[in-house]
Formats: C-alpha cells, structure tokens, sequence
C-alpha cells in the first residue's frame, strides 16, 4: 500500500502518526469532489452523502459488534475522548469522581476535569500495569465507572482488560477506554468495553476523524451544539473524505493485521536485544506490550544530543506523547510507575509500523550505537 516517500529519512514514530496511505487519501478526496455536497441538505445529493457516512458507521458497528446508534464521528482523539466524558456526565450529573488509570493521554485527564470529575488514580508500580487489588478496593469503597486505556501510548503496555471487565461488571459499573493505541495493532475484543475511543491517523487514515462509542446513543449529549449532526451528539458538517478513508485504511489493517504483528515483534526483539547490550533499559520489558512500541531509558545523561544525532542522520523518535514532548516534560507515566523524573527525561519511544522494513531497522540500530559510544565518552 502506497505511503509518502519515505526515501529522505528513517521513521520510529508511529505511535505519535501513522504515514497516510495516499491512496486511500486519493480515494476518498476525489469520491469528495465529484459529490461535495452537503450531507445535511434535503436534496437527493445530499442525502447520499449522509448515506455514505451512515455506511461508514454500519461498517464500524460490524467491526466492534456494537449497536450502530452508539457510534459518533468526530474529528479528533481529544473530541472523541471529550464525547466519552460528557455521556458520563449527562448520565451520571451528581458524580464526583472516576476511577482512572494513571497512564491516559492528557486530553482524558483534560475531559474529565472539564466536565466537573475529579479522578482518583489506581495505583501501579515499575510493571507499568494498573494493581488490579488497588482497582478492586476503590471498588469497593465507591462503585465508580472506570476509564483505562488498553495500550499505554508511551510506554505500550498492555492493561489487563479482561481483569477490569470482569470486576466493573462485579460491582455494576461502566468500563471506559481510549484504544487509540491499541486499534489496528493487536486484535480487540470490543465486547469488553462499554464506551471506547479511536482515530483514523493513528492507523494511516489521515487526519480529521475519530470515533467513540457510549452505550446508549438515545441519551442526549454533545461537545458542540447548533447542529443536528451526528443525530444531535455533534455539530458541524461531517468531513466525508477522511470518515471514508478511516475506513479504508482500518480495512487495510486489518486484513494484515495478524502478519504485521508478527513482524514488528520480530523487530521489536532485534532492537532491544541490541540497545541493552548497549547499555540501555527496556522499560516494563517483562509485561504485556505492543508488538510495535519500546520505550528505552539511555545511559546518557542528556538525551537532547542524542536526539539531535538522530535527527541529522534522518531517522526520526520521540521522547514520548507527541502532545508532551515537544515540551520534554518527564512521562507521567514513568512517574507514576517509580521512576525519578531524571530518569524519565532520558527515555525516548521507538515505533515501528506496517512500512518498517528490515533496512530501517538495522539503520536505526546502527545511527544508535554509533551516538551512545560517542556520547558516552564525553
């Protein structure tokens, strides 16, 4: 499937974007332009065009196997995790608190203080895995619904979904979560989720559309109003072209899905094998992760230079949350898991994708090595 070029540099960030696939984005951008018309209007145009959003939603439902009513399409993972919040607002309007992972994106902890929640945290520890006996005690103490991403941005760990499903149905309470990370990179069993979130970049859909689905689409909650779109739940006119795309390229993963993570594990053992006899540390290296994701502490007391090395031989990591780190704040998810914030700041994120090839890989590796032997003499 066809990506941009790619011939100028060496991509590890998947986890910030996927590189769209231009042929999707081809697609959908020239069905757009042959009918632009408004989906809203009352023409038989326009109600095509509806129909094709509402196919592209039929499509999603039969993926999850969720009621098609539960579906909202809107533009962003933080609108998408701000449509989560607010359905728990509407449907719970005297709650205080949710019970919450440490390790959401920003916009979730974002959302939840917006909509007048405060969160109290499950506890963790260097695993990098919520302590299920932590979750199950404030359960106990307050029956709260409960919102934990499947698959650490950062870190890519894997949450004990299963484990959290079963004790928020123990005790009669919701089970929320952002699966921005964990859509398209390892298979899913929706059914475990009473509300969850997703978006179209993070598999190489493009931008400009995300998803979230609540329980209950009869209730009445929005983030934006003036608008019936969205059967009331967002306003604002739909952006055809990347809901078409969204779904192209969730087509196209998960035709490959199986084959991809078998590969991209393969790669995720050849670079971690090679960057701790490196000196490095694999963090949570023992837990459930991403096939796709290592997130590596440097022996380095800086990484700032390391990085810069990285980026003049053209190959592109991240310290972390692509929303963080430009700022290069220490990973909350670190802290919370017992890390010093100055080991923290030594850490970057390695992320591979369905056009990581083998070349890459070992170019990444060399790059590494040649600026940790470098740098560390310093």
């Amino acid at each position: 499937m066809k990506a941009p070029s790619r011939s100028k540099f060496f991509y590890f960030d998947y986890n910030a974007t996927h590189p769209p696939f231009l042929n999707f984005l081809t697609e959908s951008l020239n069905e757009y332009a042959e009918e632009y018309y408004n989906p809203s209007g009352a023409t038989r145009f326009s109600l095509r065009n509806q129909g094709k959003i509402e196919s592209v939603r039929k499509y999603f439902a039969g993926l999850t196997g969720k009621n098609e009513r539960g579906f909202v399409f809107s533009s962003t993972g933080t609108e998408a995790n701000y449509l989560l919040l607010r359905y728990l607002r509407e449907t719970n309007p005297d709650l205080k608190e949710l019970i919450v992972s440490p390790f959401e994106h920003s916009s979730m902890y974002s959302a939840i203080r917006d909509l007048g929640f405060s969160p109290v945290l499950i506890q963790t520890d260097f695993s990098g895995v919520i302590d299920l006996k932590s979750l199950r005690s404030l359960l106990e103490k307050t029956p709260l619904p409960v919102i934990c991403l499947y698959a650490g941005n950062e870190t890519g760990v894997l949450q004990p979904v299963e484990k959290i499903a079963e004790l928020t149905k123990e005790f009669g309470v919701s089970f929320f979560s952002d699966l921005m990370q964990a859509f398209g990179k390892i298979h899913l069993d929706f059914s475990l989720f009473d509300g969850f979130s997703f978006s179209s970049h993070k598999i190489g859909g493009g931008l400009g559309a995300a998803l979230s689905f609540v329980p209950n689409g009869k209730i009445d909650y929005h983030v934006f109003g003036g608008g019936n779109q969205e059967n009331g739940h967002r306003a604002g006119t739909e952006n055809i072209q990347a809901l078409l795309s969204f779904q192209k390229a969730t087509e196209f993963q998960m035709e490959h899905l199986s084959r991809k993570e078998e590969r991209l594990r393969e790669f995720q053992i050849q670079m971690e094998t090679k960057l701790e006899a490196l000196g490095c540390k694999i963090i949570a290296k023992n837990s459930p992760r991403l096939p796709n994701t290592s997130f590596v502490m440097l022996p380095l007391e800086d990484i700032d230079f390391f990085l810069l090395g990285m980026e003049e031989k053209n190959t592109i990591i991240s310290t972390g949350s692509s929303c963080k780190s430009r700022a290069r704040e220490a990973s909350s998810s670190l802290i919370a898991m017992g890390y010093s914030k100055e080991e923290a700041l030594r850490c970057i994120r390695i992320s591979t994708g369905i056009n990581t090839t083998q070349d890459e890989v070992d170019f990444l590796l060399k790059a590494a090595e040649e600026l940790i032997i470098k740098f560390k003499s310093f």
